[in-house]
């Protein structure tokens, strides 16, 4: 969770730069939300009150995503290289590296393991949801590219065939592509069967 802190002061200026020293941040690194921009009362003197501000503390993702990765990657004996893009409430990381097949795996099983489990300790220490992609060598750029093309494939086969084809098992995200790319084939129709991480697509012809 983001730490904050609320400060008073004379004007919104003061409370924020108060705020910052006892946080032991900078201005970048805040995230400000004034509470109160206060009054300065009759002749600046009688009835004034004091602004009123919460600043928080932004989170490093990129420090608590290098920290969760590195002795992974150690222990693999992988000297690779981390690329980060953060945005609101995404993180995409991109791995380069010599051995990528071992990063990869059996059909990119422990990159998509590797990318669940970082979700699962970035979104521990955010407030918001967070959408994370590891990456490495375009791995799931040209995945995606070979699933459409095998989607299209299968449809036009199911279409001329007339029986149901069942894919191999695929993870929730491989999933969402085929069901996407056949979304407007009006010959077929898909949808999944069976249970992690065993679950597969059907694409059944449609009357």
């Amino acid at each position: 969770m983001s730490e904050y802190i609320e400060k008073e002061g004379k004007t919104v200026e003061s409370a924020i730069e108060e705020a910052l020293s006892e946080l032991n941040i900078e201005k970048e690194n805040a995230e400000i939300e004034v509470i109160d921009e206060g009054s300065k009362g009759i002749f600046g003197l009688i009835g004034g009150r004091n602004a009123l501000v919460r600043v928080y503390k932004k989170i490093d993702f990129e420090t608590i995503a290098r920290e969760f990765l590195q002795p992974i990657f150690d222990s693999m004996g992988i000297d690779e290289q981390l690329e980060f893009t953060i945005e609101e409430d995404s993180i995409n990381v991109k791995i380069s590296a010599e051995d990528i097949g071992i990063v990869i795996g059996r059909r990119g099983e422990t990159l998509d393991s590797l990318q669940y489990l970082l979700g699962l300790v970035i979104n521990k220490n955010s407030d918001k949801f967070i959408r994370v992609t590891l990456d490495v060598g375009n791995y799931r750029e040209k995945r995606e590219e070979t699933l459409k093309r095998l989607a299209k494939r299968l449809a036009d086969k199911v279409a001329k065939n007339r029986k149901s084809i069942a894919l191999e098992p695929m993870n929730p995200y491989e999933r969402r592509i085929i069901h996407a790319t056949l979304q407007g084939f009006r010959s077929v129709e898909t949808y999944s069967i069976g249970e992690e991480p065993h679950r597969k697509v059907v694409i059944k012809y449609k009357r």
